[in-house]
């Protein structure tokens, strides 16, 4: 069965850090690049990151740029996404997604498989 498990989500207040991790089982994980999506509530869905299958390239969404950071572990089948100097509009389910392609040179994303999602709220 392909599988996505995020874990790591949880209360934090404004400024402070979590990171979140997803394990995947049931497909070549080093084949595919990796996404994290986000929903706030009462809102759509928005693309946060994406890794590439190799870990050599990540891009990110002009929301987060340069306070949260995407890696990956193939060897553990595992993506993270460290969040830094968080802030309450960050605030949402987190969702690891697999892409169908393995690289992000392109603006496109493929998502085929998603996981559960893990809450992070970003309160004092």
């Amino acid at each position: 069965e392909v599988q996505l498990v995020e874990s790591g989500g949880g209360l934090v207040n404004p400024g402070g850090s979590l990171t979140l991790s997803c394990v995947g089982s049931g497909f070549t994980f080093a084949d595919s690049a990796m996404n994290w999506v986000r929903q706030a509530p009462g809102k759509g869905l928005e693309w946060v990151s994406a890794i590439a299958w190799n870990g050599f390239r990540s891009v990110y969404a002009d929301s987060i740029q340069g306070r949260f950071t995407i890696s990956r572990d193939n060897f553990n089948n595992t993506v993270y996404l460290q969040m830094d100097s968080l802030k309450p509009e960050d605030t949402a389910v987190y969702y690891c997604a697999k892409d169908a392609i393995a690289t992000v040179n392109g603006g496109d994303r493929y998502l085929e498989i998603w996981g559960q999602g893990s809450l992070v709220t970003v309160s004092a």
